[in-house]
């Protein structure tokens, strides 16, 4: 470092602050910081990083807490998470809480005893206690994916993703929907299953209680609450589930019902995940910018971290949009390719009047 300060004609604290900016991706301030890097990067200069952590009492580490990485939603938006990091000058280390408030505390508790700068948690649960007491230490924090009143979070605006759905249902002529709205503990559920019926409602579409039934967010979920909702003795002619591979696992219980997806029952996804096009249904979904949506929450928290940002909890919402494919509209031959944003359409189809399924020969009978 002195050396690197000589030959720069800058002080060694200048060239220490110029070092540590451009460790965090900050760019050169002035002529003399620009020297300081070019003599650094021909000297081949490496910082030692535990020694700057033990001066500086920062590690430039984010923890990471998510319910599974094997979930494709949340390892892309680790994956924004860490590029957005990366170019910041921090590196990230993730976390599996398995969706528990228990594992979730222990996983944080450990990630914050490696003296990681702050944390992003994908894994909030409503009414736990946890968050609140992150904050009354002091540690700082933002929620990604799911929100909580009063903490920092960036999300896809959820609500206004459901309200989509339930105006693409109406719009198509289907008076009953099922919605299949994951785990009370997590807004994203919450909100897209709210969004959903009151876009309903305002048409004059009830959405009975037994219509709305909780699920895991995975296909077995899904499966298990399609076949609670066709069983009852007027089954829904559409379905929302607030996840895709929650909808997956609803195709996969409608097949085997014998029911032909898109035309006795329309089905509709939550995310956009990869597959989603490439379905032997391709599937009807709200696509949301998961990568941007990790992204933004990890340069939230650089920017709290640096003190950019003011007293106030940041709730961001990133805007989503409606994909529609043959799984709600079997007029949209997307043969896992192509797209097209919904158009209102007449309540009728080829000219016949959407009704209730029929019952497949060897369905439930409960």
């Amino acid at each position: 470092m002195r050396e690197i300060a000589e030959a720069a004609g800058v002080a060694v604290s200048t060239a220490s602050r110029v070092l540590a900016r451009s460790r965090q991706g900050l760019p050169p301030s002035s002529e003399a910081a620009e020297r300081v890097l070019e003599i650094a990067r021909r000297a081949n200069y490496e910082p030692d990083a535990q020694a700057a952590s033990l001066r500086s009492k920062q590690t430039h580490m984010l923890g990471v807490l998510v319910p599974h990485l094997t979930d494709v939603v949340l390892s892309t938006i680790y994956e924004g998470i860490d590029r957005a990091a990366t170019e910041l000058g921090y590196q990230t280390v993730v976390a599996n809480t398995l969706d528990s408030p228990d594992e979730q505390r222990r996983r944080a508790e450990l990630l914050l005893s490696r003296r990681v700068d702050g944390l992003i948690l994908g894994d909030a649960h409503a009414g736990g206690p946890f968050l609140a007491e992150l904050a009354g230490r002091g540690t700082p924090f933002v929620l990604v994916s799911r929100t909580h009143d009063g903490f920092d979070s960036v999300t896809a605006d959820d609500y206004a993703g459901g309200r989509l759905v339930g105006t693409h249902l109406a719009d198509l002529g289907h008076r009953r929907i099922g919605i299949i709205a994951g785990q009370p503990y997590a807004s994203t559920g919450r909100e897209r299953a709210a969004g959903c019926v009151d876009a309903l409602a305002e048409r004059g579409i009830d959405t009975p209680r037994d219509l709305v039934v909780h699920s895991t967010f995975d296909a077995e979920g899904g499966r298990t609450a399609a076949l609670r909702l066709m069983r009852k003795k007027r089954p829904p002619t559409a379905i929302f589930a607030v996840n895709d591979m929650t909808a997956i696992g609803v195709m996969g219980a409608l097949r085997d019902l014998e029911y032909e997806i898109g035309t006795d029952v329309a089905v509709v996804g939550y995310n956009d995940i990869s597959i989603a096009r490439d379905l032997p249904v391709p599937l009807s979904t709200v696509r949301s910018a998961l990568d941007e949506m990790g992204a933004e929450a990890a340069r939230l928290l650089v920017a709290r971290l640096r003190g950019e940002t003011g007293d106030s909890p940041s709730q961001r919402r990133l805007p989503t949009q409606l994909v529609v494919r043959e799984s709600s509209d079997p007029t949209v031959r997307t043969q896992g390719r192509s797209d097209r944003i919904p158009r209102k359409v007449s309540p009728e189809r080829n000219g016949i009047p959407i009704q209730a399924p029929t019952r497949p020969r060897g369905g439930p009978t409960g």
